[in-house]
């Protein structure tokens, strides 16, 4: 297989529980029914675009699937019921989409990438489908009440009703926020480019953007009561599992990612010197560990 090759790149969109979904898909070379394949879910503020460089790395290799979560990137935002639609941003319903995104690509074996937003969506899918998760890839997305920093906690224990805490939310939708989130943390910000958080920031100044997310700001409480249901299917299932984490991280600590081991023994750890969006800066390093851990395990699993 020639590792070198810059692999096509599909841009699709897709029916799923209603939604109609955009994702990114890479055509490996070596194409056929056991291909190793890898769920890529993103983060907020962001969508698939943030793995865009990650699956020029890896797609020759692998069949890399990079969904845009509804009211992200270019999949469909429906009015949210808060503005007097139907559709209910919360992450129970994020994961519902994506489950349904799956059923509707025929996915029956991945790996999971889960990073921020990714794993709490990723989590509640592969506790609802554990027979289709080959193996695990973690980066800064957190499930350990010990991994959330004093900032995290303060923002998650907002409530509407307080006051200034919508204000304090849309703050967060801003590009001095935005931006910080990607160069927050790092060791040479000039390594990151602003593709990142300009792309971000065009999908987050939309209209129809704004509700959507301070929605998910204040449900995101409701995955910290979930956190010993996904503690216990790691112990019990023990997938074989990745870890890869900017330590620099003001949201989700070095603590988070360490937490990994008190079920997963025998996850591979590797901390970098970044921040949240770890593969902007550190990609060279994290993409052969991937491929070399993606290798290992997937004839194993």
């Amino acid at each position: 297989m020639n590792r070198h090759r810059i692999p096509s790149i599909r841009h699709r969109f897709i029916e799923a529980s209603g939604v109609r979904v955009f994702y990114r898909e890479s055509e490996p070379v070596e194409a056929g029914d056991d291909v190793p394949t890898i769920l890529l879910l993103h983060g907020f503020p962001s969508s698939s675009h943030q793995y865009r460089r990650l699956m020029d790395a890896l797609g020759s290799q692998y069949r890399l699937i990079a969904p845009d979560y509804p009211g992200f990137g270019h999949s469909d935002a429906p009015t949210s019921t808060n503005e007097g639609g139907s559709f209910v941003y919360s992450f129970d319903r994020l994961a519902e989409v994506i489950e349904g995104f799956v059923d509707a690509l025929g996915l029956k074996r991945f790996v999971l990438y889960a990073f921020d937003f990714g794993a709490p969506v990723g989590f509640r899918l592969a506790s609802r489908r554990p027979e289709r998760i080959a193996g695990l890839i973690v980066q800064n997305g957190n499930s350990y009440l010990e991994g959330l920093s004093d900032i995290a906690r303060d923002f998650i224990a907002l409530e509407p009703e307080d006051e200034g805490a919508v204000e304090q939310v849309r703050q967060l939708l801003t590009l001095e926020m935005t931006r910080g989130q990607y160069v927050g943390g790092t060791g040479d910000p000039e390594l990151v480019a602003p593709d990142g958080w300009t792309m971000d920031q065009h999908f987050l100044d939309r209209p129809d953007r704004r509700q959507p997310q301070i929605d998910l700001a204040f449900d995101y409480k409701s995955n910290l009561s979930r956190y010993g249901e996904w503690q216990q299917w790691l112990r019990g299932k023990k997938p074989p599992t990745l870890i890869t984490w900017g330590r620099n991280d003001p949201f989700f600590t070095e603590k988070g990612a360490r937490a990994f081991l008190a079920d997963l023994p025998e996850a591979d750890l590797h901390l970098f010197d970044t921040g949240h969006f770890a593969l902007e800066e550190s990609l060279s390093e994290i993409a052969p560990l991937i491929a070399d851990f993606v290798d290992r395990i997937w004839t194993k699993a």
